[in-house]
């Protein structure tokens, strides 16, 4: 359905929280078709993405392990998004 959604099973270290959270923002975005929130839209979409981010964390700690690793890194792993993510806390900060 979205290929930019990554595979959390297998994950060394595993899935943080984070990661979790953002993969399940990405699905109910998706879904919804809901990209920017308004006052409408803000506490439906708040509540699935916390009832999927439960449900995923859920998952992933039921599931058996993984024989290999998963063939993606999630975005929240990747240097170039670390340092956007750093960027826009910074610039957040200074403002």
């Amino acid at each position: 359905m979205c290929r930019n959604i990554t595979t959390l099973r297998g994950l060394e270290p595993a899935a943080t929280p984070d990661e979790i959270e953002a993969a399940a923002r990405q699905y109910v975005r998706k879904v919804s078709g809901v990209q920017s929130l308004s006052d409408a839209t803000r506490e439906p979409f708040e509540a699935a993405v916390a009832e999927i981010t439960e449900i995923t964390r859920r998952l992933l700690s039921e599931l058996p392990a993984r024989r290999q690793p998963p063939t993606t890194v999630p975005p929240l792993r990747r240097p170039e998004v670390q340092a956007r993510i750093a960027a826009k806390a910074a610039k957040s900060q200074a403002s």
